[in-house]
C-alpha cells in the first residue's frame, strides 16, 4: 500500500510540474514574435510586381500587455525586413484611448516606399473621423471601406479595405467597382468572417487577423475559443472559399490575459509571385 501511495504522489507531483511548466510557457509565448514567410503565386499578378515584399501586421493591442516599447520594436523588425508594402489589419490598441496615439507615433517610422495601408480593427472605434485623422497623420493610407490603386510602370494592383463587422458598415465596392478580373486585387478586413460575404471573384486575397490563431490552443490543433462564427475554420492560414483565398494571422498581441500557447505571435512577410 505504501509503495502505491508513493507512485501516486510521483505521478501528481510529475503533473503539477507539467502545468507549471505550460503555465510559465504560455506567459513566455507572446514575447516568441517570429516572422512567418509565406508566397502568394497568381496569374493577374504583373510582371513588375514579382517578388515584391509585402509586409502584414495585425491585432498590436498596445495597452497593458504590450508597452510603447514593444511596439517600439516591432516597427524596427518590420523595417529590417525591407518591405515594399505594409498592411496593418486593425486593433493597434486594447482598450483605453490614451494608447492611440502613442501607437501611431510608432508606426509612423514604418518605412515601405510603395506606401502603408491600414483598416481599423473592433477595438479601434474612437470616432472614426477622429482614427482616420490619426491614421493618415502616421502616413498610413486609411482603408476602411476605400480602396486605391497602387502603381509601378505601366501596371498597377487595387488595395482595398472593409470597415469592421463588429463596429462599421462593410462596402467592396470601392475595390471592386473599377477592376477587371484580370487585375490583381487584395481587400484588408480586419475580421476574417467578411470573406464569406464575398460573391465577387475579383478579390484575389483577404487579409485578415482578429483570431489570433486562437490565442489559446491544444498545441496548435484546436482553439476552445475563436472569435468567429465558423469555428475553426478561420482560425489562423490560408483559407479557400468559393469566390476568394484568405490569410488568417495569429497577430501580435493578446487581449483579457497576456499569454498564447501555440499560437506565437507573427509578422507575415508575403513576396509576390508573377506566374
Amino acid at each position: 500500500m505504501a509503495g502505491v501511495m508513493k507512485r501516486i504522489k510521483k505521478i501528481i507531483i510529475i503533473i503539477l510540474v507539467l502545468l507549471a511548466i505550460i503555465v510559465v510557457y504560455g506567459f513566455i509565448e507572446p514575447r516568441l514574435l517570429r516572422i512567418y514567410e509565406v508566397d502568394i503565386s497568381d496569374n493577374d499578378i504583373p510582371l513588375s510586381y514579382n517578388n515584391t515584399r509585402i509586409v502584414f501586421v495585425s491585432d498590436i493591442h498596445h495597452g497593458p500587455f504590450f508597452s510603447i516599447g514593444e511596439v517600439r520594436n516591432l516597427v524596427d523588425r518590420i523595417n529590417a525586413l525591407n518591405p515594399d508594402i505594409v498592411f496593418l489589419g486593425g486593433d493597434y490598441v486594447y482598450n483605453g484611448s490614451q494608447y492611440v496615439e502613442p501607437v501611431f507615433e510608432e508606426l509612423k517610422r514604418l518605412k515601405a516606399p510603395m506606401g502603408k495601408y491600414g483598416v481599423l480593427g473592433n477595438h479601434d472605434y474612437r470616432g472614426s473621423a477622429w482614427m482616420s485623422k490619426i491614421v493618415n497623420n502616421a502616413g498610413i493610407e486609411f482603408l476602411d471601406n476605400r480602396a486605391i490603386w497602387i502603381s509601378n510602370g505601366n501596371e498597377r494592383i487595387k488595395i482595398g479595405g472593409v470597415g469592421d463587422m463588429y463596429k462599421d458598415i462593410q462596402d467592396v465596392s470601392p475595390t471592386i467597382n473599377d477592376v477587371e478580373d484580370s487585375d490583381f486585387v487584395m481587400l484588408l478586413s480586419h475580421n476574417p468572417d467578411y470573406a464569406e460575404h464575398i460573391r465577387s471573384r475579383k478579390v484575389d486575397f483577404v487579409l485578415s487577423g482578429h483570431t489570433h490563431g486562437g490565442q489559446v490552443t491544444l498545441f496548435g490543433l484546436w482553439a476552445p475559443f475563436i472569435p468567429s462564427i465558423y469555428g475553426q475554420k478561420y482560425r489562423t492560414g490560408i483559407i479557400e472559399t468559393g469566390f476568394t483565398k484568405v490569410l488568417v494571422t495569429k497577430g501580435v498581441g493578446t487581449v483579457y490575459l497576456p499569454v498564447r500557447f501555440f499560437a506565437r505571435p507573427e509578422i507575415v512577410l508575403i513576396r509576390l509571385k508573377s506566374q
